[in-house]
């Protein structure tokens, strides 16, 4: 039976498999000297040319006729191999390329690709690194510069071992093969470490390569042992597997016999499972079941077996064997010396960061960067580098970094060097900005949102308690009072005789209705209907009472810091992104005249004092980080925050575009939010406890209490006390009645009569 193998004969790769494939048949048919059917070999050489390869196979099949073709073992259009093969019903085994289940005579002995990238993922996860770089075939070696500005230092390579053998010498050059890269190669690209020449294997020394993982067994080891002595080359996986395709190639022409057509060649080779050198040996969906991949570890000029994969274990040092029938297990994998002969876990991030900070700033609790001359490194200290430091502390890796001054410039400047790529990022009270995220990244904020006014409280007002009810109520109320109070006077007299004077009674009700107020009455009412009439107007008043003081303290708290009706003179912050524009945003009317730039919090202080009549401030607009920091130090009660609005977007990080740490960093500001940490922190730089008002407030003055919103109220107790007085009027009339029709009686009747009425009539009793 013809077999053509398409093998570029110059490459290691192809040496190692035809050197399989011959070993294989000699040991087929020396071990099966019965069978009647032999393989014959048409060896083609590609010359590693993918349009020689083609043509070749193309001539090996109109030409010479054969019945299966092995190789080419580098890549060639799968969907133009797997139609050359489906039009000449010819099984084509090749050793690269893609998976198509619409070629069903195209046949893959290779590495299973999503396998593989499951074992990648594992490895990545294991070593909690969170952003890679992917370089796969297409990548131009001028990519490689641009590599180098990426913060990311975990790269994977997928690329074919002759593009790899001038991608990492080169990669080499330009620094990236040293310490604190990580370089992770699929089993394609692992293939160059079997590269004889001397500046690709140097260029790989760290390299972590993953190899389809081959148990160990006499057999294996008896087949090595036979290739170490006939090659100096090191036998390879793609080896062991040609060696098992020419197995399953020669049970399955015995079995067809001197097959008509390649559809029974096809099936019988599809049926093929045993036990083979590389394992067991089973098709499915006509390619290769992986058993799972070896890491290795390109150190000292050797590969070293430092881990596994297996889809059942994931990551694993050693694995321990399945069977009996192994010489050894891969117990005791060494540790992985990574590039630059480290043995420290390389960071997904690991290039130092350059973070700009700004020296001399007046506002120092925030940022105070110093630099040191001797040493050439600066120090800062700070709220927000203390916040920024506790967010790097918690990520899974490991985070430097390095100030870079700049005693000149604003935060715009440092955001211009950001987007240019002359820093990586910026620490310190800068604000988020909508123009600012044109250019650069922003983590989330991690103070409180927006602008506040800064102002010293008005304590002169002395009639202040007389506000929080309107004229109309305050007019309303006592009329009821007196009303009420005449209602319950005129029900107290009319139900008992007293024998005080009219003007001692009406006196003693008044006195008892205004003690009302207080809930401290002491005199006691004889009517039921009187007692209904108070416990009416009690509602009354302890509905207005807990209205009244309510008002009263929000005037006392918020209104009494009137701020020269708003037309006074307003400070701001000078040299802040806003200037004095902002202030137009908190409602205040003060020309561009009447707003003046302060520098220091010792200014605000000043100016407030001063107020704006004398020179100074009838209040300052500022962000409220800046007042809470304000009123930490000056904490005397002089001052405080009146209201606030949310005009800007509070502090953040600033990071260049769509640098991996700006997620991870916002992340823990939220969890240092909620964990109460950086409560703690601001505590700390603050040293104060003060709250900020709601992000919604304004100056605006308390509303007083109308009669609008009681006027049912005393519409219900005016109802129950003409109620109240009608019934005790007309109990007294008919009390009256009585009396006449008794004088009546007693006028015209006998005794006797008048008492038995009298009786009937309960006026007397016996």
């Amino acid at each position: 039976v013809d077999v053509g193998i398409v093998l570029d004969m110059e490459s290691w790769i192809g040496k190692s498999i035809h050197s399989s494939v011959m070993m294989a048949i000699s040991d087929f048919y020396a071990r099966n000297r019965s069978y009647k059917t032999r393989i014959v070999v048409h060896t083609k050489d590609s010359k590693g040319d993918k349009l020689q390869a083609m043509s070749t196979v193309l001539d090996l099949l109109n030409t010479v006729k054969v019945n299966a073709i092995i190789g080419p073992e580098t890549y060639i259009g799968s969907e133009l191999l797997g139609s050359i093969a489906g039009t000449a019903k010819v099984p084509i085994i090749s050793f690269a390329g893609k998976s198509l289940m619409d070629y069903p005579y195209l046949l893959h002995i290779k590495e299973d690709e999503i396998a593989m990238a499951k074992g990648i993922c594992a490895l990545v996860e294991s070593y909690k690194w969170r952003d890679v770089i992917y370089v796969y075939e297409d990548t131009d070696h001028g990519e490689l510069r641009k590599l180098m500005s990426i913060h990311t230092k975990v790269v994977i390579v997928d690329m074919s071992p002759l593009l790899a053998s001038s991608f990492f010498p080169n990669a080499k050059k330009l620094g990236m093969m040293g310490k604190g890269y990580a370089w992770i190669l699929s089993q394609k690209t692992t293939n160059i470490f079997q590269s004889t020449r001397f500046e690709v294997i140097e260029s790989l020394q760290g390299a972590l390569g993953f190899r389809s993982y081959v148990p160990s067994s006499r057999r294996l080891h008896y087949f090595t042992n036979r290739w170490n002595k006939k090659f100096t080359r090191k036998v390879h996986v793609v080896s062991i597997w040609a060696y098992d395709t020419i197995w399953a190639l020669a049970e399955s022409v015995e079995r067809v016999g001197v097959p008509q057509n390649g559809t029974l060649l096809l099936n019988e080779i599809l049926k093929s499972k045993f036990k083979g050198m590389s394992g067991e040996f089973k098709l499915t969906e006509r390619s290769l079941i992986s058993n799972g991949y070896e890491i290795v570890n390109a150190v000292d000029h050797e590969e070293r077996k430092v881990g596994y994969w297996t889809v059942s274990k994931g990551i694993t040092r050693t694995l321990l064997p399945s069977n009996d029938d192994v010489l050894h297990s891969g117990v005791g994998t060494e540790d992985v010396i990574w590039p630059g002969e480290s043995t420290t876990v390389p960071t997904s991030h690991g290039k130092k960061l350059r973070i700009g900070v700004r020296t001399n700033l007046t506002f120092s609790s925030f940022v105070h960067a110093v630099y040191d001359d001797q040493n050439n490194v600066t120090n800062a200290t700070g709220f927000c580098v203390d916040v920024f430091n506790t967010c790097l502390q918690a990520l899974p890796y490991k985070v430097t970094y390095e100030f870079v001054p700049y005693a000149n410039g604003s935060y715009d400047k440092l955001i211009e060097k950001v987007y240019n790529k002359e820093i990586d990022g910026v620490l310190g009270d800068s604000t988020i900005l909508a123009k600012r995220l044109e250019f650069v990244d922003f983590t989330t904020t991690y103070t409180d949102l927006g602008l506040g006014t800064l102002a010293k409280p008005n304590k002169k007002d002395m009639w202040i308690f007389l506000k929080p009810l309107n004229a109309n109520l305050w007019l309303t109320f006592t009329v009821f009072l007196i009303f009420n109070g005449l209602v319950i006077w005129a029900i107290e007299a009319m139900d008992h005789e007293s024998k005080s004077s009219s003007s001692q009674g009406i006196g003693k009700i008044f006195w008892l209705i205004i003690l009302t107020i207080f809930s401290a009455q002491k005199e006691k009412l004889v009517s039921n209907l009187s007692r209904c009439v108070m416990f009416v107007w009690l509602i009354v008043v302890l509905v207005l009472i807990s209205s009244y003081t309510a008002t009263l303290t929000s005037l006392l708290t918020v209104e009494q810091f009137e701020i020269a009706s708003k037309k006074g003179t307003v400070g701001f912050h000078g040299g802040s992104f806003f200037g004095g524009v902002t202030v137009d945003n908190t409602n205040f009317t003060a020309s561009a005249k009447q707003q003046k730039p302060y520098y220091s919090y010792q200014d605000y202080a000043d100016a407030l004092t001063k107020g704006g009549k004398h020179g100074g401030a009838d209040a300052i607009v500022d962000e409220v980080p800046y007042i809470k920091m304000f009123l930490g130090k000056y904490s005397n009660g002089d001052y405080d925050m009146v209201s606030s609005e949310p005009v800007t977007s509070g502090f953040a990080f600033i990071f260049s575009k769509g640098h991996p740490l700006v997620k991870d960093i916002s992340k823990e500001i939220a969890k240092i939010r909620e964990d109460g940490t950086l409560k703690f922190l601001e505590k700390k730089w603050f040293d104060t406890e003060f709250s900020v008002l709601p992000e919604d407030s304004s100056t605006k003055p308390a509303k007083t209490l109308s009669l609008e919103r009681f006027g049912g109220l005393f519409i219900i107790s005016g109802i129950a006390s003409c109620l109240a007085l009608i019934i005790s009027v007309i109990n007294i009339i008919r009390a009256k009645l009585e009396i006449l029709s008794i004088i009546s009686l007693l006028a015209g009747r006998n005794l006797t009569a008048t008492i038995r009425f009298l009786l009937h009539r309960k006026v007397i009793y016996r």
